[in-house]
C-alpha cells in the first residue's frame, strides 16, 4: 500500500475545568482548587507523574484566581517585583535544583508574593521533600506548603486521559480502541501520551482508520510501547 503524506498538525490541548475528569487519584487536588478553599500560608505544592494533569489544573486555578503561570527555569531576580503583583503558578520547580540563581529568585518571589497577600502554586513530579533544592531556606519553605498529589490513574481515568489525548489531536478512534489500550498498556500517563502520539502517526502515515487492528499491531511491536525514558520528549498534553 502506498504511504500517505502526513502533516505535523498542532495539538491543541483543552485545559478548561470541564475537560478535567475527577477520579479518586486526583480528587483531593481538585478539591483544593475550589475558590472557597484558602490554602494554609497561601501556598500549595502540586505533584504527580508526567501527564497526570498538573499543567491542566494549574491553568484551571490560574483562570479562577487571575494568576500568572511561568516555568521555574525562566526565573531571574530582576523579574521578582513585577511577578509578585498577582497570584502565581511556578511550574517544574525541581528543574532548578542545580541552578542557584533561579533558586534565589524563587526564594525572594515566594516571600514577596505571600507578603503581598497573593497565593502561590508550585508544581513538580516528585514529593517536595525529594526536590533536592540546594538553597535550604527555599527547600524548607517548599516543604511547609500544603501538598496535593496526583496519583497514577485507575482504568476509568486512564480511558478518559486517552480520549482527551485523541481529542486534542482532533482524532476519533474506533470505539474498541481505548478499551483495548487500557487493558494492554503500561499504567502511566506518559505511556498514554506516547501511545496516542505513535498510533496517530501510524494511522496518518498509512492512511488507515484508527482501529483496534492498528492498535494491536502497535502494541505488539518489539520493544513494546511502554513508559518512555525521562530523556525522551513526549507531547503530553495533560501534564
Amino acid at each position: 500500500m502506498a504511504r500517505q503524506l502526513s502533516f505535523d498538525l498542532p495539538v491543541k490541548p483543552t485545559l478548561g475545568r470541564d475537560d478535567f475528569f475527577v477520579a479518586p487519584s486526583n480528587a483531593m487536588a481538585v478539591a483544593l482548587l475550589d475558590p472557597a478553599f484558602a490554602w494554609p500560608s497561601g501556598k500549595l505544592v502540586l505533584t504527580g507523574p508526567a501527564g497526570a494533569g498538573k499543567t491542566h489544573l494549574a491553568h484551571v486555578w490560574a483562570n479562577q484566581a487571575d494568576a500568572r503561570i511561568l516555568s521555574a527555569s525562566s526565573l531571574r531576580e530582576d523579574q521578582v517585583p513585577a511577578l509578585a503583583q498577582c497570584p502565581l503558578v511556578v511550574e517544574d520547580v525541581p528543574a532548578i535544583a542545580g541552578n542557584l540563581e533561579a533558586q534565589n529568585a524563587l526564594f525572594h518571589l515566594h516571600n514577596l508574593v505571600l507578603s503581598s497577600g497573593h497565593a502561590l502554586m508550585l508544581t513538580g513530579r516528585a514529593a517536595p521533600n525529594l526536590w533536592q533544592l540546594t538553597l535550604p531556606d527555599l527547600q524548607s519553605r517548599v516543604q511547609a506548603a500544603t501538598h496535593a498529589e496526583l496519583q497514577a490513574p485507575d482504568d476509568a481515568l486512564l480511558a478518559v486521559v486517552l480520549a482527551k489525548l485523541f481529542n486534542d489531536r482532533q482524532v476519533t478512534p474506533k470505539p474498541d480502541v481505548i478499551p483495548y489500550l487500557v487493558a494492554h498498556m503500561d499504567r502511566s500517563f506518559a505511556a498514554a501520551a506516547l501511545i496516542v502520539d505513535q498510533l496517530d502517526n501510524l494511522s496518518l502515515s498509512e492512511g488507515r482508520t484508527l482501529s483496534r487492528p492498528l492498535a494491536v499491531r502497535l502494541m505488539s511491536q518489539d520493544p513494546p510501547i511502554n513508559t518512555p525514558p525521562e530523556t525522551r520528549h513526549v507531547a503530553a498534553t495533560v501534564d
